[in-house]
């Protein structure tokens, strides 16, 4: 039975926001505004949210057709958020991609906003959460997603690089601890 727990939906919330990173994703944005003109904010929130809520729903269909269970899938995406984690606390980058085509779609709403941690992320909590809460959570993030894509260049007059500096590092640490919290919860499920 689907029910709405308000509990759930914060800290699913809290992490699609501190996985997705849109705050400190506005360097890349503006950097990405100035080489193309102008982002269309509402075109990136809303493909980004397709391709989530399809995720959802698909995601481990899709395992289990290639024959992955659900508690291999979220050990694997606590590593995943473990090192982005790792990336946004000390300010190195693991991973790199190429930014090709137009901005709204590639690279922003996919990888930036919609990417392989954010997809992790998304099956590694279904494991833990209802999927009413992670959708609703889903749609928080985006809101939140398209308002600073809205307002990106008054967000970097306002927090300065210092402030999304120590913005990033904060969440980077939150994400960390959840990394940890997911693989203790789910690698018990491996072994029974």
């Amino acid at each position: 039975m689907m029910e709405i727990d308000l509990r759930e939906i914060f800290t699913a919330t809290m992490v699609l926001f501190a996985v997705i990173d849109i705050v400190g994703s506005i360097p890349i944005i503006i950097d990405l505004r100035q080489k193309v003109g102008h982002i269309q904010s509402e075109k990136a929130s809303l493909v980004a949210a397709c391709i989530m809520i399809a995720f959802l729903f698909v995601g481990e269909t899709i395992l289990s057709l290639i024959g992955i269970d659900i508690n291999s899938f979220a050990v694997a995406g606590s590593f995943v958020l473990f090192f982005l984690a790792l990336e946004m606390i000390l300010g190195i980058r693991l991973y790199r991609d190429e930014n090709h085509g137009s901005a709204s779609i590639v690279p922003i709403a996919f990888p930036l906003i919609a990417g392989a941690g954010t997809m992790t992320t998304i099956l590694s909590i279904r494991a833990e959460f209802q999927t009413v809460n992670i959708i609703i959570a889903i749609v928080l993030n985006i809101i939140l997603v398209y308002g600073v894509l809205k307002s990106s260049s008054r967000i970097e007059r306002f927090l300065t690089q210092n402030g999304l500096s120590v913005i990033r590092k904060v969440f980077g640490v939150v994400l960390l601890a959840i990394a940890v919290k997911l693989f203790a919860a789910n690698v018990k499920g491996l072994f029974e």
